[in-house]
């Protein structure tokens, strides 16, 4: 794992290649590019909450609100008219309830169609390479039929676009999270090849050669406060120096621990969840406990010694591998490795879903560097 967030200034002929973030959310993708030394050119989304949070963080960077599921044509407009110049490249992870396997599989979702719309505006903005970002879901559910039509989309343009599943924790990242990634350049004539892993399970093969295992839970989070007796506060003070390189990496220009605050619990459900090992749920309840959540991932104990599942919008089912809660927002946000010194704005919730929706800073990081070696 590299030691530094630095990438330097990444260029094409001299000049720093820029980026535009669809549904820019929180900043994750933006995040990992600028981690790569791209120039982060703007985000757009239309929820203020995740605005007020890309701007904070992306301070040089231009926030625009503008609603990406309105005509294409109209939204480009309004983007040449935002920026001296088109970008290079354009990123983007479309919302994707519609699709998502904890959602509805509704083929006609009206959310769905957002797909299109980065579709669209990327034929009409013609960037050198676009990155696009969904659930796995997309390339299987329905016959593969959205795949087809992404693609179908995408051949009448000038580029030739790769596809791929990717999995955040071979890329550094502590948490299970498999998505999928278009890659398009509009040299026809190049195909991008996807990074290959850099981390591995600990039972495989490959951990010997390279030195580099699965960032566990309990390595991505240890040296926060543990708010076993009080909720936290606005910042406070690490509980320990960085055990190991993850958390040297994640705490680089911190100035403390923010977004740093637990949930209030009542004693019957930190009773209950006390009662779960490490890596259980609710099948390791007593039969007189199992049914107080009907959820399939309900009563669910991360496992310190393995990566977190898919972090989701949400923050009630799945539990701290070591405390009787559910992991804050900060945690939340070290197992989809965003920096420390990274800012959440708005409410609890509202600051759970900006995490939860993000495309995995070192993920995308990853993508960038690939992407920069073949521009």
């Amino acid at each position: 794992m590299d030691n530094s967030f630095a990438g330097g200034g990444s260029t094409v002929n001299g000049n720093l290649i820029t980026v535009l973030d669809l549904f820019c959310g929180a900043g994750g993708f933006s995040e990992g590019f600028s981690q790569a030394g791209f120039s982060i050119t703007g985000g757009i989304d239309n929820d203020k909450a995740s605005l007020q949070t890309y701007a904070k963080n992306f301070a040089s960077s231009t926030a625009l609100n503008i609603n990406l599921a309105s005509n294409a044509d109209e939204t480009c407009q309004a983007i040449r008219g935002m920026f001296q110049q088109k970008p290079d490249i354009v990123i983007g992870g479309s919302p994707c309830q519609g699709i998502s396997l904890s959602g509805p599989r509704k083929l006609h979702d009206p959310r769905n169609q957002l797909l299109l719309a980065f579709v669209q505006i990327v034929k009409n903005l013609q960037p050198k390479a676009f990155v696009m970002e969904n659930v796995p879901g997309v390339v299987g559910l329905f016959n593969g039929e959205y795949r087809e039509a992404i693609l179908a989309e995408f051949s009448k343009t000038e580029y030739n676009v790769s596809v791929s599943l990717l999995v955040a924790a071979d890329f550094g990242v502590p948490q299970l999270r498999k998505r999928i990634f278009f890659v398009g350049l509009r040299d026809k004539a190049v195909k991008f090849n996807f990074p290959y892993p850099t981390c591995h399970p600990r039972e495989s093969i490959f951990s010997a050669s390279n030195g580099n295992n699965y960032v566990s839970c309990e390595g991505a989070l240890s040296d926060l406060p543990p708010l076993e007796f009080d909720l936290g506060s606005e910042c406070q003070d690490y509980m320990t120096p960085p055990q190991n390189k993850y958390q040297a990496l994640i705490r680089d220009s911190s100035r403390g621990v923010l977004n740093h605050f637990a949930a209030r619990h009542s004693d019957k459900v930190k009773n209950i969840i006390h009662l779960v090992p490490p890596g259980g749920n609710y099948k390791d309840l007593p039969s007189n406990l199992r049914d107080t959540r009907k959820f399939h991932v309900a009563w669910t104990r991360m496992d310190g010694r393995a990566p977190a599942p898919t972090i989701d919008t949400g923050h009630r089912h799945h539990f701290h591998y070591r405390y009787d809660r559910v992991p804050t927002v900060r945690e939340h946000a070290r197992l989809q490795s965003f920096p420390d010194r990274f800012v959440f704005e708005g409410n609890k919730t509202q600051q759970f879903a900006q995490v939860g929706n993000a495309v995995p800073p070192l993920l995308a990081r990853a993508i960038a560097i690939s992407l920069k070696e073949q521009l």
